[in-house]
């Protein structure tokens, strides 16, 4: 078989990019917060970047039309588009409606040209399609994603060549590559990671036969994922359980699909109206996603209600932690993989927790070095304790002042800070915020219609 070579470089292109999918310059961006308005309104929330992402690099499955509705206007959307566009796809993108049109049927590969973004982590879903298609990708070692500890890439790996794909290292990159159709497979993953997940499912579906990966993730956004693979005629069993089962070889079609709203979104505009002793509504039309997130607010003293399609959240005077009944015992926010509480929502409860009389721990079970970033809360006169890289215990209900942070390549670390500071009486600054544009498109402008005083700052 001969095959037609694939370089998947994880270096920001430098060919100019099409007028339609032109994205927005990427500077050092901070945000220019007046504090101590409650904020009160309704907000819909955009979809979820981690469901929208896989999904994409999924449609290169198929040489058949698509049509996504719902898709958000953020930095990573646009250059997985801006991708296609130099592949020859027929990208057709209505930022402003938030719908897609996707046609593959004449997509090409130049090696010379066709960069992915070094920072994009959904970079190497793009693998096991372009594998299924041509036979051969070649992969940078070094992806990247938030700065949240070492993301190995050895799962992966492991997942492609339990499929009969080769991977062999280059000087600074993979060569992967397979010979006519993949080989179906039963893995057992060693830890319940989203991405392997993901990747396995775009291996399965053009494998020719039965596949079972057991210890699979079941995120909400992993769910989506396989709700779209089903929609375009995958036959996929188990999702949103911890075992899928995958009948592969079957032809792929295109369609129809319409994102749901992200409930890190969802979360977070909530957390945003109780610090602020205000109450945001929130459109949510998955509210089956959130029993532990609503007992996890009650823990503060905040009561989350849906009705209707939509969501608030209410508090009844100041922020205040529930005593555990075990005596002596900290209040505890044990983040881990779904079903437990989500690791990326544990910064927006601690911001929480640094405006909640009483103390709470929080333990990051995923990550290392995840908290560190929590020594800027000092500088609004908050006090906490990191124990350890994966512990952190916040003493709250001290009095706050406004201040200026740093915020890490982190997206709702960003958004933690943004929510100490909006609660805050005075002006405070969150530099480097722009990890936030890579999945809440209009953040800054949803906040503004619910009474927030809150601008970009750029610079270089």
């Amino acid at each position: 078989m001969i095959y037609r070579a694939v370089r998947l470089s994880l270096i920001v292109a430098s060919c100019a990019t099409s007028q339609y999918l032109n994205s927005p310059k990427l500077s050092m961006s901070n945000l220019i917060v007046h504090g101590g308005r409650p904020l009160h309104g309704q907000i819909t929330p955009s979809a979820n970047k981690n469901a929208v992402l896989p999904i994409l690099c999924a449609t290169l499955l198929t040489d058949q039309p698509l049509r996504l509705l719902g898709v958000p206007d953020i930095t990573d959307v646009r250059k997985i588009l801006d991708i296609f566009a130099k592949l020859g796809s027929q990208v057709n993108m209505d930022y402003a409606a938030g719908t897609l049109q996707l046609h593959h049927k004449d997509t090409h590969f130049d090696p010379a040209t066709h960069r992915l973004p070094e920072e994009m982590r959904s970079s190497i879903m793009l693998v096991p399609p372009l594998v299924a298609r041509f036979g051969v990708a070649r992969l940078e070692d070094n992806v990247k994603g938030c700065t949240l500890g070492v993301r190995e890439i050895d799962p992966h790996v492991e997942v492609l060549r339990q499929f009969g794909c080769k991977v062999e290292r280059g000087e600074g990159s993979l060569l992967i590559s397979a010979e006519g159709h993949l080989i179906p497979t039963q893995h057992w993953l060693d830890y319940a990671s989203v991405t392997t997940t993901e990747n396995f499912a775009l291996c399965a579906v053009s494998a020719g036969g039965k596949s079972v990966l057991t210890n699979a993730a079941c995120e909400p956004h992993v769910q989506e994922f396989c709700s779209f693979l089903a929609m375009m005629g995958a036959k996929i069993q188990g999702q949103g359980t911890s075992q899928l089962t995958i009948e592969g070889g079957h032809k792929l079609g295109g369609g129809e699909f319409r994102f749901a709203e992200d409930f890190h979104e969802i979360t977070t505009f909530l957390a945003l109206g109780a610090i602020t002793g205000g109450q945001i509504e929130v459109r949510n039309t998955v509210p089956e996603f959130f029993p532990l997130l609503d007992r996890t607010f009650a823990k503060f003293g905040i009561t989350v209600t849906h009705k209707d399609g939509w969501s608030t959240a209410t508090r009844e005077g100041p922020l205040k932690i529930r005593t555990p009944f075990t005596p002596n015992i900290l209040t505890k926010v044990e983040a881990a993989p779904w079903p437990y509480f989500p690791v990326d929502l544990l910064p927006i409860f601690v911001a929480l927790g640094v405006q909640s009389q009483g103390s709470v721990m929080y333990w990051n079970k995923v990550y290392d070095g995840a908290m560190g970033w929590t020594s800027e809360l000092s500088k609004f006169g908050a006090h906490v304790l990191l124990a350890d890289p994966h512990r952190l215990i916040t003493f709250g209900g001290l009095p706050l002042h406004g201040a200026t942070v740093d915020s890490p390549y982190i997206i709702r670390v960003a958004i933690a800070l943004l929510m100490v500071a909006a609660s805050i009486d005075g002006q405070s600054v969150i530099k480097n915020a722009q990890p936030i544009r890579r999945a809440h498109p209009k953040f800054v402008e949803n906040l503004r219609l619910v009474g927030a005083d809150v601008e970009w700052q750029e610079g270089d």
